[in-house]
């Protein structure tokens, strides 16, 4: 599971952080949504080396958690125009590309089989988390 999981954070990083210079343009000197993509990227890298070096269940909780806010982020902004909200930009692209699909299936996949992991380690619990 550690690997599956491992591997769809780093699919979903390396999008983000191939994608980010592009879409900072939008707010060269705020936030903007490239830095936000190089956040979710540098998180994303950070979420997939603990679970490879640790395989306990809060890294896989912090998968589940990263996958699931990515994925949910992806879809609203596609899918639903929300405003600027303070200093987050206003992100709205009504359109799928390869990128961001294979970043979106890979954040799904992750947050699944993270969950998978969770509720497995919750059913076999045998003491404190490794």
């Amino acid at each position: 599971m550690s690997v599956v999981i491992a591997s769809a954070l780093l699919v979903d990083a390396v999008v983000h952080l191939h994608l980010a210079p592009q879409y900072q343009l939008s707010a060269p000197g705020g936030i903007g949504a490239g830095n936000l993509f190089r956040i979710q990227g540098v998180v994303a890298i950070a979420a997939a080396a603990w679970v490879m070096l640790r395989g306990s269940r809060n890294s896989y909780a912090a998968a589940f958690l990263i996958a699931i806010s990515a994925l949910g982020a992806v879809i609203v902004y596609r899918y639903v125009n929300v405003p600027m909200l303070g200093p987050l930009p206003a992100m709205y692209e009504p359109v799928w590309f390869t990128e961001k699909t294979a970043s979106a299936v890979a954040e799904a996949v992750a947050a699944l089989v993270a969950a998978a992991a969770v509720l497995a380690g919750a059913h076999r619990h045998v003491g404190a988390d490794r």
